[in-house]
């Protein structure tokens, strides 16, 4: 079954962020405008759901589409994050208000699934429950070759009734291996670690073998009835799980830019083939510049800065490195701190000219100052 969740209160919140004009909003509304590449027929990110589809142990399982901006409290209370949780701050996580964010993680969709009338249904008639639910989620994250602030997951989960048995942790690990199996091939070699998560217990994660070294590529547990009595599920018990999908990819075609899965550019688009490894198009030349300012600590955050870099000179920072932190409140004053950042401009599809450069750090300089009332120095 097909379950897709639209909310007017989704809808009015898109509004109102289009609408609006100030910096964070204006960012927010550019993000959700961008493609659902786990939906774009072509993108490796696509290829990997179709193929995670197709995966015996989940057949049978729903398909849950579920609304971008969400409730915080559906996002972080229902699913036992603690009050202190980073993913909880506005340095972590954008808020279209006081009380909805972008959502951070597609387990969300338990929510949205557990209160359908049909599921509600076939709870009271004991049948067995599940969903995969896949596409963009939102936080915020430093500017490198590996990391955006917006991504896609994939979050798939299993229950049956208590009356059935209680289904066991090496089932988990079957299922895990068969998508680990179906997305990199049966030869890859794996293995399974403990790992924590707020709301699953016992806990796994898989690591892969990729270039002789262990790469973390999912996590997993098995569902903690806490969770599932919040969201008005009793007598049931099961696993769940959920992975990035650009990792995945990265991975699979040994991708040295995660840019790379927007690029329009043909010469790339036709290279990004599911274990098939990527051949540099062109390596185009960086430029490095510094950036260093003093700054009030209370008003400076570090992804907020990385989120006004990618405001100002778009997807040509390839990487931003702190290269320096620095107090003296005898020579700065008390609350203030020096940062420098040194900056890795370079395009994807040409050569930058040290003119459009130097443009983009002027520019860079003068938001840096405005923006966060900081001296340059």
């Amino acid at each position: 079954m097909e379950i897709n969740i639209h909310t007017q209160e989704e809808q009015d919140l898109r509004k109102s962020l289009a609408e609006r004009t100030d910096a964070e909003a204006m960012r927010m509304h550019r993000y959700l405008s961008m493609p659902d590449l786990a939906r774009t027929p072509g993108s490796p990110l696509h290829e990997i759901v179709r193929r995670v589809q197709k995966v015996p142990a989940l057949a049978g399982l729903d398909i849950i589409q579920i609304p971008e901006i969400v409730p915080a409290e559906i996002t972080f209370d229902l699913f036992d994050f603690p009050l202190d949780h980073v993913a909880r701050s506005t340095s972590d996580t954008y808020y279209a208000n006081d009380s909805h964010i972008l959502r951070t993680h597609n387990t969300v969709s338990w929510y949205y699934y557990f209160h359908n009338q049909d599921v509600i249904e076939r709870a009271k008639r004991k049948e067995h429950l599940g969903a995969l639910c896949f596409g963009k989620v939102y936080r915020k994250d430093e500017i490198d070759r590996r990391h955006m602030n917006v991504f896609h997951q994939i979050d798939g989960w299993k229950l049956i009734p208590n009356e059935e048995g209680v289904m066991p942790l090496d089932e988990l690990k079957r299922v895990l291996s068969e998508i680990v199996e179906t997305v990199f091939g049966k030869e890859t070699e794996y293995r399974f670690l403990e790992d924590t998560f707020p709301y699953t217990d016992p806990s796994t994660q898989i690591e892969v073998m990729v270039n002789g070294q262990w790469v973390e590529i999912l996590g997993a547990g098995m569902v903690k009835p806490s969770v599932l009595k919040k969201m008005g599920i009793e007598g049931y018990n099961g696993w769940a799980f959920g992975f990035g999908l650009e990792r995945l990819a990265m991975l699979s075609m040994e991708l040295p830019d995660i840019r790379l899965l927007w690029s329009d550019d043909e010469r790339v688009k036709k290279q990004l083939v599911l274990g098939i490894k990527f051949q540099e198009v062109s390596k185009y030349p960086p430029v490095i510049r510094d950036i260093s300012f003093l700054v009030d600590t209370k008003d400076f955050q570090p992804n907020n800065y990385f989120d006004l870099v990618r405001d100002v000179v778009g997807d040509t920072a390839e990487e931003m490195a702190l290269i320096d932190e620095y107090e003296n409140a005898a020579k700065f004053g008390e609350g203030k701190k020096s940062y420098a950042y040194r900056i890795t401009y370079r395009s994807l599809d040409r050569t930058l000219t040290d003119e459009e450069v130097n443009s983009l750090h002027k520019n860079l300089e003068d938001k840096t100052k405005e923006i966060l009332h900081a001296v340059v120095r």
